[in-house]
């Protein structure tokens, strides 16, 4: 029966692995991010020169 700490070596790749695995939710997460913060910005600056314009 395998072990975790095995598992988590992946027959001596487990760094090599998981970092591609950090990097690549790490890149997904900023996809996310990044055009939610942009979108609230966008909005508050709309939400500005509407205020300026009245």
């Amino acid at each position: 029966m395998n072990s975790f700490a095995e598992f988590l070596a992946m027959g001596g790749y487990g760094f090599y692995v998981w970092t591609a695995y950090g990097i690549a939710f790490f890149v997904l997460a900023l996809n996310v991010i990044f055009p939610l913060m942009q979108r609230k910005k966008l909005l508050r600056t709309l939400a500005l020169k509407q205020k300026r314009a009245k």
